[in-house]
């Protein structure tokens, strides 16, 4: 099984996004990272077929990636970015008519996903992270390179950053002409450029949940980091899991930022077991 994408024009927003095992009752909504030219294709081409079998899967561009309509007046805020993208998530689903669901959110896509808690508890089932932005943690070389990629935004610097994102470069080295082709086709274009320098200067706190939203937060938590992640070390998800009442977290040892990618049979089997 594979999945289709489609363009939905809810009013303020106009989403990309992917689709496949509609006919499966519970929905898992997928929300990708921040990466250079990262959108849903390039995050979860490989995983949304295998968990289409058991459920209904939706996986979009968040706002200022990839092929969803890009800002005409840019958010001034690293907040009013999230906002945004709360708001473009719920407004979609709204429009296909799904009321509750569950989210899975990598990195940046994590701290989206929080945010979607605390803006519609009563919507979310359940929560899987993956390499999650939202707890305390100093940043890295690795993500101040990231966020300053388009200071020198070359073929071999996103080549760099792209096995930085894995914890053995060899374990993507049959896919990586591929992934490179396609992202570095993605941030040469001028909205996808404009958007992310936008988007890529959080304040201090700003990329933080508050404890007590936390705390507040009753579904249950499944939150997965990979040992040697170098853009968001681990300690993010160990933060967040002495706030979460109902969490699990799962170290993975040999594993980078894209848990996805490096231990994927791994995240399958979790994600069918915690769903």
């Amino acid at each position: 099984m594979s999945y289709q994408t489609e363009i939905l024009d809810t009013g303020r927003f106009k989403t990309f996004y992917c689709e496949a095992g509609q006919e499966n009752e519970e929905v898992i909504v997928f929300l990708h990272g921040s990466g250079p030219g990262a959108d849903s294709v390039s995050n979860w081409q490989h995983i949304l077929p295998e968990l289409a079998k058991d459920y209904h899967v939706i996986a979009p561009d968040i706002y200022g990636f990839g092929n969803t309509k890009h800002p005409e007046v840019y958010p001034k805020t690293f907040w009013e970015w999230t906002q945004c993208r709360v708001d473009q998530l719920l407004e979609l689903l709204d429009k296909k008519h799904i009321q509750q669901f569950s989210l899975v959110g990598n990195s940046m896509g994590g701290f989206v996903s929080l945010n979607v808690v605390m803006h519609a508890p009563e919507r979310v089932k359940k929560v899987l992270l993956m390499g999650s932005g939202g707890g305390e943690t100093p940043p890295t070389p690795e993500i101040l390179r990231l966020v300053g990629f388009y200071k020198n935004p070359t073929f071999e610097n996103l080549r760099n950053l792209t096995t930085w994102f894995v914890y053995d470069p060899a374990s993507i080295q049959d896919s990586l002409a591929d992934i490179l082709e396609t992202r570095y086709a993605t941030v040469q274009r001028e909205d996808v450029c404009n958007s992310y320098v936008q988007n890529f200067f959080p304040m201090p706190g700003e990329i933080l949940i508050p404890p007590n939203a936390l705390r507040q937060m009753k579904q249950p938590v499944l939150l997965m980091h990979g040992l040697n992640d170098q853009f968001v070390p681990k300690e993010s998800s160990i933060n967040l899991m002495e706030h979460l009442p109902n969490a699990e977290l799962r170290l993975f040892t040999q594993c980078g930022h894209w848990v996805q990618v490096e231990k994927r049979e791994d995240f399958i089997k979790a994600a069918r077991e915690f769903f």
